[in-house]
């Protein structure tokens, strides 16, 4: 708690520092043609921060977009770990030396992350307008103008939808728990077959939940409401402390990543896993990791609806580059491979009736899901994501109230 206090306390510093220098210096990018920013682009190196705990995730990337963009644009992108409060902490540290020019140039990033980037002006924009393939996205939909309730106001370019859901083995379970109350019964009755991941999973989940506390699925709509959350986290860490006996290891430890969480499903050590790609079952039942018998489902309150973005940051050397990545990952043909299941699953950003017959027709070719949910469903009990400063209070507090108690 006190490590993320002193963090918020310096992003407030260095945000009130910033605050006047941002509308100034973006003219020089975005003031150019579309073909003397790729004409700048090439033979530049790119650094790219990114989540690479899956392996599909991995292979669309080293497989297909970084040699792409070196064959048609002459950049090299090299990937490297990272996600979250590495990514802050890497910007921030930079900010505070002076550092002009920063190590990472491109981030795989939404909510709380684009939040706290934001507020010490870490993300270089607007820019998304400049990109010709935005003219395909589908900034009509609320899940993508808006990150976590943040509008994202051509900071961040979308990359791809997710929904959150639970996966379990209809073998070993019939009706799986759907609302808190079932997984109370449930955990007393199938003790250690169940535990969350300490990352952006496992607080989804928690989240998932608050909002089944607070009574539906708009009660956490609009600002971070301090109030609110105190009275339903209240609730909820009481009723995790209550039953964490129940949980794998007795709920004295936790996975550190939802990787960790699948791999155990997928050895049959735990009944669940969860997932924000609603391919995940489809991918893993091919390379034979989870059973064939695996099912998608939804909990009572809803399913977590959000977007993924790229930021370019705002101390990156050679932004024209990024802007050229990130024109790329949004184009239809980058699109349609990432929207595949055999190479990721993930769900477009396109609006489809944009596009050229050409590129609905690819679309509408992709390999159909089998284990998933039907994207018609999920979004029927849709939850827009809370405003990010629920997400980090919850990590802060699963951590105080549940981890060290």
């Amino acid at each position: 708690m006190l490590r993320n206090y002193i963090l918020i306390t310096l992003i407030s510093i260095i945000s009130f520092s910033c605050n006047n220098n941002r509308a100034e210096k973006n003219e020089s990018i975005t003031g150019l043609s579309w073909t003397q920013v790729e004409a700048k682009a090439k033979g530049a190196t790119l650094t790219m921060m990114m989540f690479q705990g899956d392996k599909k995730v991995n292979r669309y990337m080293n497989e297909y977009v970084v040699p792409e963009v070196k064959k048609r644009y002459g950049i090299t992108l090299n990937i490297v770990p990272g996600q979250g409060k590495e990514i802050v902490s890497n910007l921030m540290s930079e900010k505070e030396a002076g550092k002009a020019k920063g190590e990472i140039d491109l981030c795989w990033i939404n909510g709380e992350t684009f939040f706290q980037l934001r507020q010490i002006d870490g993300l270089y924009g607007p820019y998304t307008n400049a990109l010709p393939n935005s003219k395909y996205v589908d900034y009509g939909n609320p899940i993508i103008k808006y990150d976590f309730q943040q509008e994202v106001a051509g900071y961040e370019t979308p990359w791809g939808e997710s929904f959150y859901y639970l996966i379990y083995d209809s073998s070993k379970l019939i009706q799986p728990p759907v609302s808190m109350m079932d997984f109370e019964t449930y955990w007393k009755t199938h003790p250690g077959r169940f535990t969350l991941s300490n990352d952006f999973s496992g607080m989804t989940l928690l989240k998932t939940w608050l909002v089944e506390i607070a009574g539906g699925t708009t009660k956490l709509d609009g600002p971070f409401n301090q109030q609110r959350y105190d009275s339903c986290a209240t609730v909820l860490w009481q009723w995790i402390n209550s039953n964490k006996k129940y949980f794998w290891k007795e709920g004295q430890t936790f996975p550190a990543s939802i990787t960790n969480i699948a791999q155990m499903f997928s050895n049959g050590e735990l009944d669940f896993t969860m997932s924000f790609n609603d391919a995940e079952i489809d991918n893993k039942v091919a390379e034979g990791l989870f059973p064939v018998t695996s099912k998608a489902y939804i909990l009572k309150a809803g399913a977590i609806h959000n977007t993924h973005y790229i930021g370019i940051s705002s101390n990156s050397g050679n932004k024209e580059a990024a802007m050229v990545v990130c024109n790329f990952l949004i184009s239809p043909e980058a699109q349609v491979k990432k929207n595949d299941i055999t190479m990721w699953g993930s769900r477009t950003v396109l609006a489809l009736d944009k596009l050229e017959p050409q590129w609905q027709q690819a679309f509408q070719a992709l390999p159909k899901r089998k284990y998933g949910l039907r994207k018609e469903v999920i979004q029927s009990r849709s939850i827009k994501e809370p405003a990010p400063e629920y997400m980090l209070r919850v990590f802060d507090d699963f951590r105080s109230n549940v981890i060290n108690e």
